[in-house]
């Protein structure tokens, strides 16, 4: 596949991974982190951003020796083999669309507040819909609308820690009286007990998640050498100073235990001070937020569905020699959709499916270390600047203990049910699907030969009929000449 047009620069592809990163786990999923953790959220979001740029290192190490299409899918099958490759490929697929398909349904909540008699079903498809299509621009036209976007929600946060920042200074005071720092009476460091601090890493990570599209989008790029490792210092960097700033600016201003899971932290904070309109624009900004996730990882997996095609572990008809992948665009938009309408037909179903995204998250980061861990050890490629193994081997077993923490967290002991379920059966599909291509090739083969044969046989009846009439002729001409 030949690139046709400019490659992403590392403005772009850092663009598009904050518009993929900071949704709706973060403005909205944070508060139930705060309320369990207390002030010590602060240290799970530093050590999740750690957790993210050894994650982001491995990759960047893999993706600059080898900018593959299918990036960590691709690593995955070089690394562990085709299995292995083919279900994290489909792990990670069938998880962040059903991801999507959820933030559809919410985002579609989201706008029922504006527009109440519109049905969520509706709302929900023509979303859809409408990520789907502008996916079809192309990475570049993409990668500047997701950039407006990703704007967008930085302002959104930069105004919060300012505002949070003239309130505690008292430049900005309010009828309620100025900000009393002192008077905040903050919870217990632990309030949840020591299972909480595995539950707000699985609920930070989350807030990370979606980092990977750096390396999913490096075949995009003119120069991955220099601009993936770029991207990914100035994502990261951005993103633990932001969520820093905004967390301790919310421990400041409320109390941590009467946040609630329904209630973005920022607003409850500013709402505390009788800055109640700020409920309205942070609910301007999730929309925004949430749509700008699904337009970034629809970005993603339809480059995922496209690769995989390309191994042939996806069906021929999706393969697409185009620099957009407009077939895996759209049967990811069609799964969607069915996902979507499979959580408003089957409710109980659909949860216990969805719960399995973070999941999926969380298996393809380690197969990502992992993969770098194998291919260092089989010399796979040259590393210019090897760091020391130990680190990678902490941060899988770091990732490890995260996703064996889910049955500690409330509905999330479903998320490692379906996963394993779903690893289980992509598994046996691979182990189908190779039985299927040997019987089908053993059978083509087959055919060729008995063709082969019957080509033989037909030759010699042919051989034997000519020599029969040859004898006839000989007899019948010597009783002629008698």
């Amino acid at each position: 596949m030949e690139k046709k047009h400019k490659g992403l620069s590392v403005l772009q592809l850092t663009m598009m991974a904050l518009g993929t990163i900071i949704g709706g786990s973060f403005f909205l999923g944070s508060s139930v982190a705060i309320h369990a953790l207390g002030p010590f959220i602060i240290i799970s979001y530093v050590l999740g951003g750690i957790l993210v740029y050894f994650i982001l290192s491995a990759l960047s190490e893999m993706t600059v020796a080898d900018p593959s299409p299918g990036s960590f899918f691709t690593f995955t099958r070089k690394a562990f083999g085709s299995r292995a490759g083919f279900t994290v490929g489909w792990v990670y697929w069938t998880g962040m669309v059903l991801a999507m398909s959820s933030e559809a349904a919410a985002v579609s909540i989201l706008i029922r507040r504006w527009f109440p008699g519109i049905s969520i079903s509706f709302l929900g498809s023509i979303i859809i819909i409408i990520i789907t299509l502008l996916n079809l621009l192309g990475a570049d036209k993409l990668s500047k609308l997701e950039s407006g976007l990703a704007a967008v929600k930085l302002l959104a946060v930069v105004s919060f820690i300012i505002m949070a920042l003239l309130l505690i200074t008292g430049l900005l005071r309010l009828n309620t009286g100025a900000v009393d720092v002192k008077g905040v009476k903050l919870s217990f460091l632990l309030p949840g007990g020591i299972k909480s601090i595995a539950g707000s890493m699985l609920t930070v990570m989350f807030a990370y998640a979606g980092f990977e599209i750096i390396g999913l989008a490096a075949s995009e790029t003119d120069n991955p050498k220099e601009t993936i490792p770029r991207a990914i210092k100035y994502t990261v960097l951005s993103l633990v100073i932001l969520y820093i700033a905004s967390i301790y600016a919310v421990l400041l201003l409320i109390p941590t235990d009467i946040l609630g899971e329904n209630v973005s932290p920022m607003v409850a904070a500013l709402n505390r001070w009788g800055m109640n309109w700020t409920g309205n624009v942070i609910n301007i900004v999730m929309v925004i937020a949430i749509l700008s996730t699904m337009l970034a990882a629809m970005f993603g997996i339809g480059r995922m569905i496209r690769s995989l095609a390309d191994e042939a572990y996806a069906p021929r008809w999706l393969k697409d020699n185009t620099n957009i992948p407009y077939k895996g665009m759209a049967f990811s938009g069609a799964a969607m959709f069915l996902g979507l309408m499979l959580g408003l037909l089957f409710p109980r179903v659909y949860l216990f499916l969805v719960s399995c995204g973070g999941f999926s998250l969380l298996f393809t980061y380690v197969m990502i270390v992992a993969s770098q861990i194998r291919m260092r050890k089989n010399h796979v490629y040259v590393i210019e600047k090897k760091q020391y193994s130990y680190i990678s081997w902490i941060t899988v077993i770091s990732l490890i203990v995260i996703i064996l923490s889910m049955p500690f967290i409330p509905g999330q002991a479903s998320g490692l049910i379906a996963g394993i379920i779903i690893i289980a059966f992509y598994s046996a599909a691979y182990t189908i699907m190779k039985y299927y291509i040997k019987i089908k090739k053993h059978g083509e083969l087959k055919d060729k030969f008995n063709a082969k044969e019957r080509k033989t046989g037909f030759l010699m009846e042919l051989s034997k009929e000519f020599i029969e009439r040859r004898k006839v002729f000989k007899r019948d001409k010597k009783k002629y000449d008698k």
